[in-house]
Parts: C-alpha cells; sequence; structure tokens
C-alpha cells in the first residue's frame, strides 16, 4: 500500500507569496495609523481626521474619526450618497468619554476603535478594545460590555453600561443593499470646518488639497447641526437627526426597507417619513399607537414613542445605545407637535 504524501508550501517571502495578507491585525498599533503613544491618537503622515456635523449618537461617547487612503488614490464627489472609498480604503473611529465633558483637561477614557476596511470583497469592521493601562487596543470580534463613569455638562456624574458591538452587529448598521457599507462620510456631514492644528479648514476642500478628493467644485450640501438652532430649522434639524440615526436601515435599499418607512434627510414623501402611515407589524413595538407620526401629536406617535424607549425589543435605533437621549426626543417632539 503507498503511502500519501502531503506536501505544505510555506508562504516565505522569498517565494514570492505573503502569508495571509487580508488577515486582521491583532494589535491596534500593528496598523501605523497614529505616531508616538496610541492613547494620543496623533495621526501619522497619510491619516486625515475628520468629524461629521451631525454624528450619530451612542450613550454619549465623543467620538475620533480618521480616514487613511492608499497612497496616490482617491475619492469621487458626489452630493447624494455617502462617498464611494477606493480598495485599500480604512475609516478609523476612536469612542471615548472625558473624564468631564466641562473640561477636557482632565483626561479620557479611550473604550474602543472601529477599522472599517475595504477589501477586495467588500468593506469589514473590526473591533478593537482598548486595555485599562490605555496603551494598547486589541481585536475582539465578540465584543464586550463595560461600566463607564464621567461627569457630564451639567456637573452630574453618571454611570451606565456601553456596548461594543461584534462583527455581527457592526453589519446591521452598515448594511446596504446586503453589502457593508460606511454610513457617515458624506459631503453633507463633511461640509465644515476642521480645526487640523496647525489651520482650520472646511473639510472638503482639505481633503481637495490633500489630494484625496476630486471632482469637487467648492459647492455642496450642508448638513446642519441638529442641536444647534443657529444652523438651520427645526424640521431640518429634526431631519438629519433621523438621517444619521435611523436611515442607515429606514431606506429604500436598507435593513429595514420592509418597514415602509424611509428616514432620509432628502425624503420628500411625507408617507415614507411615516405620517399617517400605519406599521406593518404591529404590538409592543408600535407600543399600540396607530401612525409612525400624527401631526401635533407626538404622543401618538410611533416614532417618538421608539425614540424614548430603552426597552431593547422597542427602542429605536435598537442597536449603539442603552441610554435615551432626552435632548433628541426634545427636538422630534417639537418637530411633530409643530408639524401640519
Amino acid at each position: 500500500m503507498k503511502k500519501m504524501v502531503i506536501i505544505v508550501i510555506l508562504a516565505f517571502p522569498f517565494l514570492g507569496f505573503r502569508w495571509n495578507m487580508h488577515a486582521p491585525k491583532m494589535k491596534l498599533s500593528e496598523y501605523g495609523f497614529f505616531k508616538g503613544p496610541l492613547k494620543n491618537q496623533e495621526p501619522a503622515d497619510g491619516v486625515i481626521p475628520y468629524h461629521l456635523n451631525s454624528p450619530l449618537f451612542t450613550d454619549y461617547a465623543e467620538k475620533l474619526r480618521f480616514v487613511k487612503l492608499p497612497a496616490g488614490a482617491t475619492v469621487p464627489y458626489n452630493d447624494t450618497a455617502v462617498f464611494d472609498f477606493p480598495v485599500g480604503t480604512a475609516l478609523i473611529k476612536t469612542f471615548y468619554y472625558p473624564v468631564d465633558f466641562r473640561d477636557p483637561s482632565k483626561g479620557r477614557r479611550i473604550i474602543e476603535t472601529r477599522v472599517l476596511l475595504h477589501e477586495e470583497a467588500g468593506w469589514k469592521a473590526l473591533p478593537y478594545i482598548w486595555n485599562e493601562d490605555q496603551q494598547e487596543a486589541m481585536l475582539d470580534v465578540a465584543g464586550e460590555s463595560t461600566t463607564v463613569s464621567y461627569v457630564d455638562q451639567q456637573g452630574r456624574k453618571k454611570t451606565h453600561a456601553y456596548v461594543v458591538p461584534n462583527m455581527n452587529q457592526c453589519k446591521g448598521c452598515h448594511n446596504k443593499a446586503e453589502k457593508m457599507m460606511p454610513i457617515g462620510p458624506s459631503a453633507w456631514q463633511l461640509n465644515g470646518e476642521h480645526d487640523y492644528g496647525n489651520v482650520r479648514e472646511n473639510q472638503l476642500s482639505h481633503w481637495v488639497s490633500s489630494g484625496i478628493l476630486r471632482g469637487y467644485d467648492g459647492h455642496a450640501p450642508k448638513g446642519v447641526v441638529w442641536n444647534d438652532p443657529s444652523t438651520g430649522s427645526l424640521d431640518e434639524r429634526a431631519r438629519i437627526w433621523l438621517d444619521i440615526n435611523c436611515a442607515h436601515c429606514h431606506r429604500g435599499d436598507g435593513p429595514a426597507s420592509t418597514s415602509g418607512l424611509h428616514l432620509g434627510w432628502q425624503e420628500n414623501d411625507r408617507l415614507k417619513l411615516g405620517v399617517e402611515k400605519t406599521p406593518v407589524a404591529a404590538g409592543r413595538g408600535s407600543g399600540n399607537l396607530r401612525f409612525g407620526i400624527v401631526p401635533g401629536k407626538p404622543d401618538e406617535s410611533i416614532l417618538l414613542y421608539r425614540i424614548k424607549s430603552t426597552d431593547p425589543g422597542i427602542m429605536m435605533p435598537e442597536l449603539g445605545r442603552t441610554q435615551m437621549q432626552p435632548e433628541a426626543v426634545a427636538l422630534i417632539r417639537e418637530w411633530i407637535a409643530k408639524m401640519n
């Protein structure tokens, strides 16, 4: 009987192979996104910081955002959707809590950094959880729950749970037509000034001067800041809050498309926005209320009922928060109350 010999070929560099080049790195520091101590979050060359005019609510966590494109690559400008980033792009988002929101000089606790990598096969979300001494963040695809404590803007001490999502939960929000996609970086969210340390400049213009954005002619829609009345009307502020917090699911090609509720800021169909629209599924999730939005009657509107809730079987958004956001509840309440 002949013996079967199995030959294993190792991927040594001198043979022209690379060992699993798409394997995620176990440590955040291994990517080289930052220079100096990792906790300082000082971007390395080619890594560009940015912010959104109205960011997603995540239990009051603050966020630092960065983008890195492959050398020589660019993003084509458009003003109707999230930018289409080239293969090789990394979007980096770090979540942290200041010790005291009134005084950033007292320090902060970094909880997690999410890295969204654009590979040949599509986007991949990787959660990195920071250790207690704030020196490193390690890949943890299972996510975890921790407790955070801080002093808020009103001087009150707050303590609550914070949930780091697992990789599958990331897909729940970043799902567009059954493909994982970024949510935030769009023309209207980036059309605002950012402090780059040595200069304060419009972010879209900065991306052009940095060589990563092409086709931008200096004119772009501008998303308002949802909690700053000086930036836009009540309707504009309510709509942009719904857009960033809800529309990644509630859109025609999103995970909640079957609901028929479309909450993007560009949606003009009142029925799709929920005005006098009956829910697809009644019961506990609808609070036994009849319509998504009842103009002039916020307490009879399912939309407000679900935004107010912290019950996992009722609340919306259903991921990314354990707390109610009273300021947003007040905004949506006023918006519905004044609606014709």
